[in-house]
């Protein structure tokens, strides 16, 4: 084949791996794209085919790397929690009877009401917090001494601020630095 067709070849290759890509969440086929873009370059530069091949498979395979590894990096950060996982060690009250076997039970957790299930009977007012979800329903254990010391009654312990000269929600008062 000439080198007239070729370049219209890979131009069209690289608007379609990248247009394609739009669709693909995982960054699979913009590696491809890049390649055969790089590739038509050389093909209006009236290279020879077999540089335009060596160029498509070598940033191809390049830029499959980086990805992967942009990728990878990107999945390994904690997303945050949304919908009702937001809520997983937050704490609450009690505001109806949790009874498992008679499948009743309602928590409060700041201005917010969910229905809450137990591996134990929990009565009215008793500090809770939340272990995990069940569909539409929080799993809940009482808090302890020890969990209601590491977190504030209603909010989630991972949402609480430090304390800080600026934060007026504590009562500590800031030391003076010589």
């Amino acid at each position: 084949m000439d080198n007239e067709v070729w370049r219209w070849i890979w131009t069209c290759l690289a608007v379609a791996f990248a247009l394609a890509e739009v669709f693909t969440v995982a960054f699979f086929l913009l590696p491809f794209a890049i390649g055969a873009a790089a590739a038509a370059v050389l093909g209006w530069l009236d290279v020879h085919i077999l540089w335009q091949w060596l160029a498509f498979f070598a940033l191809s395979s390049v830029s499959f790397v980086y990805l992967r590894r942009y990728v990878r990096r990107q999945n390994q950060v904690e997303q945050p929690r949304v919908g009702a996982f937001r809520l997983i060690d937050a704490q609450g009250k009690v505001i109806e009877r949790v009874d498992e076997h008679e499948m009743t039970g309602m928590v409060q957790i700041g201005g917010e009401q969910w229905r809450a299930v137990a591996s134990e009977i929990i009565e009215v007012d008793t500090r809770v917090q939340v272990t995990q979800i069940d569909g539409t329903r929080l799993v809940i254990e009482p808090v302890t001494r020890n969990t209601q010391a590491a977190a504030s009654p209603l909010t989630n312990p991972s949402t609480t601020r430090p304390a800080s000269p600026t934060n007026p929600e504590t009562s500590e008062t800031p030391k003076k630095v010589r």
